[in-house]
């Protein structure tokens, strides 16, 4: 689920660590809390499997930010994913909900 989520909102814009954070808890109505530990190393798992790319830019104070967007590749396989978890969704409620009144 965590790479689903990333791949969807760096299909809307290119983002780096700390705005991906903000954007998920902001969209989560603060439910949501991305951490270091588990945010990068899903977007480099999502850069080795070619679904992701990134680099470094400079601000104009010349700080630099890492940005990651999606690769050509990231964007043929976001709609498939989005599929794929939209049926999990629907096969846990079944089980979930299967005989409540």
């Amino acid at each position: 689920s965590l790479d689903l989520l990333l791949l969807t909102l760096l299909a809307q814009q290119p983002m780096y660590g700390y705005q991906i954070v903000k954007e998920v808890r902001q969209r989560s109505a603060q439910l949501l809390h991305l951490k270091e530990g588990s945010l990068y190393p899903a977007l480099h798992r999502l850069e080795q499997s070619g679904l992701v790319e990134s680099d470094w830019q400079t601000r104009p104070d010349g700080a630099s930010r890492r940005y990651y967007r999606l690769t050509t590749f990231g964007k043929a396989q976001l709609p498939q994913r989005r599929a794929a978890w939209d049926l999990f969704v629907q096969a846990m409620s079944g089980v979930l909900h299967h005989g409540e009144l």
